[in-house]
Formats: structure tokens, sequence, C-alpha cells
């Protein structure tokens, strides 16, 4: 009875990055492209999809975030265009919650930059995200929670 009481005391405990670690890194482009239309064409996406704020304890279901996560390809010279633009004010910034199961598909040596408006833009004010671009290796890392389907994109 004592180890019956343990598990479920446990099972009630467990931490939301669980749902983070039992997640498959996902390869397929159409959900990045369709939510991120203007980085244009992507290619050798590595991903994860995962469920914030999750647990085991049936709690009254509501609303749950989504974190997208993960990195792309963009076509050749999409970066050095994205970044040149002098008014978006990019800047050398390193991703800060890289998680690993990504690591592996991460460009060895990155150079990454950051531009706030360029988030905003990419958002349209309606989600948070950060989008760090490599000019190297024309790779774009995203973080995102809940983002929505690009107008842009069709229905």
């Amino acid at each position: 009875m004592l180890a019956l009481g343990a598990v479920t005391v446990l099972a009630a405990c467990t931490s939301t990055a669980k749902s983070a670690e039992d997640a498959k890194v996902r390869t397929d482009l159409e959900p990045l492209e369709r939510r991120f239309a203007a980085l244009g064409p992507l290619s050798g996406a590595h991903w994860l999809g995962t469920a914030l704020g999750t647990d085991s304890r049936g709690s009254v279901p509501g609303p749950t975030d989504v974190r997208m996560v993960g990195t792309a390809r963009l076509r050749a010279g999409a970066v050095a265009a994205i970044t040149s633009a002098p008014q978006r004010g990019f800047r050398p910034e390193e991703p800060p919650r890289l998680p690993q199961k990504l690591a592996e598909f991460v460009p060895k040596g990155a150079r990454w930059v950051r531009s706030d408006s360029f988030d905003r833009d990419m958002t349209g004010g309606t989600y948070s995200g950060a989008f760090y671009l490599d000019p190297g290796t024309d790779t774009v890392y995203f973080d995102t929670i809940n983002p929505g389907i690009s107008a842009s994109s069709g229905p």
C-alpha cells in the first residue's frame, strides 16, 4: 500500500520538462513553412513541438501552450539578405535554451545574430518568439511559444 502511495505522489510531482524529454525530433517542413512563411522555403529542419504546463494529475483541461523550437536551413544567401538591413539592428547573440535533443543538429561554430525588430516582424506581435540567424550556414534557430499560422500561407 505504501508503494502504491509513493508511486501516486511521484506521478503528481512529475516535472513539465518530461514532455520535452519524450518529444520526438521532427523533420517535416510544412508546419514550419506555414508559421514562418517570411523565411521562405526551408530545408534540413530538426525541431521539437512540446506542450508546456502539462501534468499527470488530471487537472482541469484548459489551453495548453506549445513550444516550437529547432533549426532549419534557408535558401542560399537568404540570411545575408535578411541581416543586411541596417534598420533591423542585428547583433551577435547565442540562443539561451537549446534542448539537448537538438544539440547535434546545430551547426558547429555558428555565429548567431538576432534582432528584436526582426522577431517582432516574424511574430506579428501575436506570440512570443526569438529567431537566431547564422549567415555562414543560412540556418535559423527558432524558439517560439504558440506560433500562429502566417496570414500569407493560406487557410
